[in-house]
């Protein structure tokens, strides 16, 4: 997308850490408008303090979301080039251990306030004739891994949902964009490690002498996962969906996206959970 005057503008949620944060600073210095967003007020403070123009928007919340659009709308008036929605969280656990309330949670964020967002902006964009929507899904969005169901539901059902969003927008001049990254040095891990210990009961679970396991690592100080990659990775990703001409509909990012991306199409189910399962297996032991 071509830089103009006044800068082009850019949504973008889950900004408090992590791969939102890293977007937030590197969109800015590259002259867009960045309007980052936090869930908690002292985060929306530490982002201000940092330079960045921000406002709170929780996703969990219709109201929260409501107030931050028509913020946003009477910030830039009414023009609103680009949306990235990466704020989300993964909620641990084998699927039998997963209460109904726990499972909606994890789609209320990552699958429903996503899409009650995006819902909104459209108008903005079509009365504009253009913008750019980039969602950060995952490997996970369509290769699932066991003791991530939760998470795994909800990033295919946003693959999904993207899928038909982007065929239903095509001559619109709005592009709609899926990054899946794969591991990433983030805070992910600790927020994960606060709903697995939040929300699953371990001790009464089938799976409990594996619970030991998942959880050591889920605590692990500084642990980080085979071919983890940096923030600036899925930035990079992102820069290039906002502002090439012909934005792709899919950024993978990782060794492990990749391989499982190509070992999905020429495997059989049972050949892809026996590769799955192998990648996780120092989980189990």
């Amino acid at each position: 997308m071509a830089m103009t005057n006044p800068a082009p503008s850019l949504l973008i949620t889950g900004c408090s850490s992590g791969i939102g944060h890293a977007a937030a600073h590197a969109m800015q210095a590259r002259g867009w408008r960045v309007l980052a967003t936090a869930r908690q007020s002292q985060d929306v403070e530490r982002l201000e303090q940092e330079g960045l123009e921000a406002l709170p928007l929780d996703l969990d919340d219709s109201a929260s979301i409501q107030a931050a659009m028509v913020d946003v709308q009477a910030r830039t008036g009414g023009q609103l080039s680009a949306l990235f929605n990466n704020g989300a969280y993964g909620q641990p656990g084998a699927v039998e251990d997963l209460t109904r309330d726990v499972l909606r949670r994890q789609l209320e964020t990552n699958l429903l306030g996503t899409h009650e967002l995006t819902a909104r902006v459209l108008p903005m964009m079509r009365a504009q004739g253009q913008g750019r929507i980039v969602h950060n899904s995952s490997v996970l969005g369509f290769a699932a891994l066991p003791y991530r169901g939760a998470y795994v539901c909800s990033k295919f059902a946003l693959e999904g949902l993207t899928d038909s969003l982007r065929q239903e927008l095509q001559g619109s001049g709005i592009h709609v964009s899926l990054i899946q990254p794969g591991p990433i040095n983030s805070h992910f891990r600790q927020n994960a490690h606060r709903a697995f210990t939040a929300n699953i009961d371990t001790a009464h679970s089938a799976h409990a002498s594996t619970y030991e396991k998942v959880e050591a690592r889920l605590a692990a100080p500084d642990g980080k996962a085979p071919f983890s990659l940096e923030a600036d990775a899925v930035v990079a990703k992102l820069i290039h969906a906002l502002e090439h001409p012909r934005p792709r509909a899919r950024y993978a990012v990782t060794l492990p996206t990749h391989l499982f991306a190509a070992l999905k199409r020429v495997l059989s189910t049972r050949g892809m959970d026996r590769v799955l399962m192998r990648s996780t297996r120092d989980e189990r032991k």
